[in-house]
């Protein structure tokens, strides 16, 4: 874990520490959408200019969910605590969980507008693309991941799937 770079969220095309691109990404796709639906009501133009300003708007917001969420941080959180939790089973390791883990807590931004059941499906198939060596099947990370979503909502602005946890 002592690796300088990874710990502070270098940006991987500048270097600059405290990049969040998958969070400044989403932010950006989703306000830049919005900025031109919003804009098309001034035409072709304003679609134009609505999905810039929107995008940059929200890739900014999306860059302050990014840094709430701290991937290292996160990892070192649950290596510590995963024994400690209900589902826990000893027969599997933290490489065995850690997809899981990283699937809720990167996925909670990406998802915002939804609970984690409405975003199941979607969180499963992100699952089964990310789990690599690990012996979970989808049924054993479930809980795993639905305890690193809410993690990652806590850490977030707000209750974005407005469940109240």
């Amino acid at each position: 874990m002592g690796n300088k770079d990874h710990d502070a969220n270098r940006d991987p095309i500048s270097g600059a520490p405290g990049a969040h691109p998958v969070g400044t990404g989403v932010g950006a796709a989703a306000a830049g959408t919005a900025g031109a639906a919003v804009g098309s009501v001034a035409g072709p133009v304003g679609t134009v200019v609505g999905a810039a300003v929107g995008a940059i708007a929200g890739g900014l917001g999306g860059k302050a969910v990014g840094e709430a969420v701290n991937p290292t941080a996160e990892d070192a959180y649950w290596r510590e605590q995963h024994t400690n939790e209900p589902y826990y089973n000893q027969q599997y390791s933290y490489e065995d969980y850690a997809p899981a883990y990283r699937v809720g807590y990167e996925n909670r931004a990406r998802y915002a507008d939804r609970d984690f059941d409405q975003a199941e499906t979607e969180l499963r198939a992100d699952y089964q693309r990310a789990k690599g060596d690990s012996r979970l099947a989808w049924n054993e990370a479930r809980n795993a991941t639905r305890a690193a979503w809410h993690r990652a909502e806590g850490l977030m602005p707000g209750d974005a799937d407005r469940d109240g946890i």
